[in-house]
C-alpha cells in the first residue's frame, strides 16, 4: 500500500505515512507524526514536553506526566487531569440510556465528588421514523408467487418523513436504547453537519443488491457514464473491495477509498478523472481492512458520509457501486445515499433476493434514522424469449408499479465492454443495451428535475385491489 506524503505536526519533517499510528484525528482534522518519538512528544502537549494540555472533562490546563492521563476514546486522543476526569470520559464514551436519565431526574442530586465536575448532557433531537408501504398483486406464475410470498409483499420506497428532510440525520446509539451525546467542557468541536438533502430527489444514488451477479457494477458504471455524457458532474464511488469499477473503466489508481476512510486522505487527492465530467474514487483489496476500522468507530455507519459530504457538494450526482453483501461498508453507503437503484436479474433466485434489499432499506430508515429510499428496481439480463424473464418483469411491475424501470436487454456486448476498459456507450453505441441504460439515465435526470421518486412521490401505496398499485395522495409515511 502506497504511503501519503505529509508533514510531521511536531517537528515539521516531510515523510510518507505508512502506519495507522502515524496519523490521528482530532478537532475535525488530522495530525501526522513521522516517528514514535514525535507521537510521544505530541501526547505530552508539545515538542519539549513543557507545554500544557487541556483536560477534556473539566477544561483544566495541566502538564501530562502519567500514562493514565492520555487515553484514546473512539479513535481520538483525550486528556484527563485526574482519575475522576478519566472515569467521566470513559463513561461518556459509552453513552447513557434513557432510563438512567429519567431515574436521575427523579432522584435527589448527589453532591459531586471532588475533581469530578457535573456532566452536561445534550439530548438528541427526535427522529421521525420511516415506513415502507406495501403493494399487492399476484405474480405471473405459481413459482414466482411462492418467491414473492416469502418476501411478505414488501415494497418499493418508503417516503421520507418531513422532519428528516428538514435536517440531517443525527448520531444514534445502539439498537433498543436511546443514546445521549455528552459534550465535556473543553472537548473537541464537532464537525459541521452537511446541509440537508431534499427527500425523494435521486442525487446520491447507491446501486445495491445483496445478491451477486445482477449487474450492479455494469449498472453503476453505465449510469455514471451516461449522466456524465448528459453534461452532469458525476462522482463514481467504488465501495466494493473487488475493485471492478476501475477495471471496467480501464483506470488504475494508487490511492483508493481505503486511504480516504482510514488514512484520512482528502477526497480530492484520491479521485481520478476517467472521462469528461466523470471522476472516480476507486477501491481495491485494501478496502477489506477498512471494515475493521469502521467496526471500532463510535458512529461506524456514518464514516463514509463524514468523509464524502464536503466533496460531494461539487457534483451533480454521486453514484455508489455496492458489494453483494451485508457489510458495514454497504451500511455506510446506504446512510450516505438518498436513493437506491436495485438491479435484479430476470430469474427466480434474484427475485427472491429482493426481499433482503427491502428489509435492509427499512432498517436504515427505522433504526439508523436516515431516509434512504428505493428509487427504482431495474430488471437486467432480460431475454424476451425466456418465459421466466417475462414473468419476472411482470411480477416486479405488479409489485413495484412505476418504480419498476424498463428492463435492460441481454447482450454479449455488455460483457465484452469491461475487457476493453470501455463503457457500453463507447464500445457498442446504439445497441439495445446501450439505449436501455440511456433510458435509465434520462429517467434519473427527469426524476430529479421534477423532484419526485420514480414517477410520483409523497404518497403511500394502497393494496385495495390485487395486482394494481394505487396511490393515496397525502398519506403520511410512517403513520
Amino acid at each position: 500500500m502506497g504511503g501519503i506524503s505529509e508533514t510531521c505536526s511536531v517537528c515539521g519533517t516531510g515523510f510518507e505515512v505508512q502506519f495507522r499510528y502515524q496519523m490521528e484525528e482530532k478537532d475535525g482534522g488530522f495530525s501526522f507524526f513521522c516517528s514514535q518519538k514525535c507521537l510521544e512528544n505530541s501526547q505530552l502537549g508539545g515538542e519539549t514536553g513543557a507545554a500544557l494540555a487541556t483536560c477534556d472533562a473539566c477544561a483544566k490546563r495541566f502538564t501530562p506526566d502519567l500514562v493514565s492521563q492520555v487515553l484514546y476514546v473512539a479513535g481520538r486522543r483525550h486528556y484527563a487531569c485526574s482519575l475522576g476526569c478519566r472515569t467521566q470520559l470513559i463513561r461518556e464514551a459509552k453513552g447513557v440510556r434513557l432510563g438512567e436519565i429519567a431515574a436521575a431526574a427523579s432522584a435527589p442530586a448527589p453532591a459531586p465528588a471532588e475533581g469530578l465536575p457535573p456532566t452536561r448532557r445534550e439530548a438528541p433531537a427526535a427522529h421521525a421514523g420511516a415506513r415502507a408501504a406495501t403493494e399487492a398483486g399476484e405474480p405471473a406464475s405459481p413459482e414466482l408467487a411462492a418467491a414473492w410470498a416469502s418476501a411478505q409483499g414488501a415494497v418499493a420506497a418508503p417516503a421520507a418523513p418531513a422532519a428528516s428532510a428538514a435536517r440531517p440525520a443525527e448520531p444514534r446509539g445502539q439498537q433498543g436504547a436511546v443514546a445521549v451525546s455528552l459534550s465535556p467542557a473543553g472537548g473537541a468541536k464537532r464537525p459541521a453537519a452537511p446541509p440537508p438533502r431534499p427527500a425523494g430527489v435521486p442525487r446520491y444514488l447507491a446501486v445495491f443488491n445483496h445478491k451477486g451477479g445482477t449487474g450492479k457494477t455494469t449498472t453503476a458504471v453505465s449510469v455514471a457514464a451516461g449522466l456524465a455524457a448528459r453534461d452532469k458532474r458525476v462522482l463514481l464511488v467504488d465501495t466494493d473491495a473487488q475493485g471492478n469499477v476501475s477495471v471496467s473503466l480501464g483506470a488504475g489508481a494508487e490511492r483508493s477509498l481505503y486511504h480516504v476512510l482510514v488514512m484520512g486522505l482528502r477526497v480530492s487527492d484520491a479521485i481520478k478523472t476517467v472521462r469528461p465530467n466523470l471522476d472516480l474514487l476507486p477501491s481495491n483489496e485494501t478496502l477489506a481492512a477498512a471494515e475493521l476500522y469502521l467496526a471500532g468507530r463510535q458512529n461506524r455507519d456514518r464514516v463514509l458520509s463524514d468523509r464524502l459530504s464536503a466533496a460531494a457538494v461539487d457534483y451533480d450526482y454521486v453514484v455508489l457501486d455496492c458489494s453483494p453483501s451485508l457489510s458495514l461498508m454497504n451500511q455506510n453507503a446506504l446512510v450516505f445515499a438518498d436513493s437506491v437503484l436495485v438491479p435484479v436479474a430476470c430469474d427466480y433466485l434474484s427475485l427472491v433476493g429482493v426481499r433482503q434489499v427491502i428489509k435492509t432499506v427499512k432498517n436504515v430508515n427505522a433504526l439508523l434514522h436516515h431516509p434512504v429510499q428505493i428509487w427504482g428496481v431495474l430488471p437486467t439480463f432480460f431475454d424476451g424469449r425466456a418465459k421466466i424473464a417475462r414473468e419476472a418483469v411482470s411480477t416486479m411491475k405488479q409489485h413495484f408499479g412505476e418504480r419498476c424501470l424498463a428492463p435492460v436487454r441481454q447482450a454479449i456486448k455488455v460483457k465484452e465492454a469491461p475487457a476493453q476498459g470501455q463503457t457500453i456507450f463507447e464500445y457498442a453505441p446504439g445497441t439495445p443495451a446501450s439505449d436501455d441504460y440511456l433510458a435509465v439515465v434520462d429517467r434519473i435526470i427527469e426524476s430529479r428535475e421534477r423532484g419526485v421518486v420514480g414517477s410520483e412521490a409523497g404518497g403511500s401505496w394502497s393494496t385495495d385491489r390485487p395486482g394494481a398499485a394505487t396511490e393515496r395522495p397525502g398519506a403520511a409515511a410512517g403513520a
